[in-house]
């Protein structure tokens, strides 16, 4: 038992190496029984009630306790991860697919700009005059009812207060 137990860590004797200890044990047990022909047959070993000496239990304890809180850390860290990862991960590709939806919109409509463009360019080669007189009605069409109410003067107007309906004395 002693050299089973001396080639281990106190960790591994005190927690997590008993089966392997057990097993260990067994064998090198049954190998000495074995050598010196007793005709003992062992079956099982079992290691119970396994304690540190008592001047280092507050340490063993306080350590065993530090690794309990570093995985509870751990676990919450990780936790966390799976939380926050996902989620990243899921709006990034929100974004990119936004993205490409976008690019795809400003491509179509760049598309569709340059057909009706080479139409007008048809239209225009075809009869300058009466295109240019239409794309510009059709503008001032689109402009006109936004810019709410609005005097247009002529250029060549000298002034334009008879253009006004300001009251004459007459009326008043």
């Amino acid at each position: 038992m002693n050299e089973v137990v001396g080639d281990r860590t106190v960790d591994e004797v005190l927690t997590y190496g008993r089966s392997e200890m057990e097993s260990d044990c067994l064998r090198k047990l049954q190998t000495t029984m074995e050598i010196f022909n007793m005709g003992i047959r062992i079956e099982q070993i079992q290691l119970k009630n396994i304690h540190p000496p008592r001047a280092v239990q507050a340490s063993f304890d306080e350590v065993n306790r530090a690794q309990q809180e570093r995985e509870e850390r751990i676990n919450i860290a990780n936790g966390e991860y799976n939380k926050s990862i996902p989620k990243a991960r899921g709006l990034a590709q929100q974004m990119i697919s936004g993205a490409e939806g976008y690019a795809l919109q400003r491509t179509n409509q760049a598309k569709g700009d340059v057909a009706r463009f080479s139409e007008l360019l048809v239209q225009y080669e075809k009869a300058p005059v009466v295109t240019k007189q239409r794309l510009y009605l059709e503008t001032m069409n689109e402009v006109l009812p936004k810019m709410g109410s609005k005097i247009i003067i002529d250029e060549d107007a000298k002034q334009f207060l008879p253009l006004l309906n300001l009251p004459t004395n007459k009326q008043r």
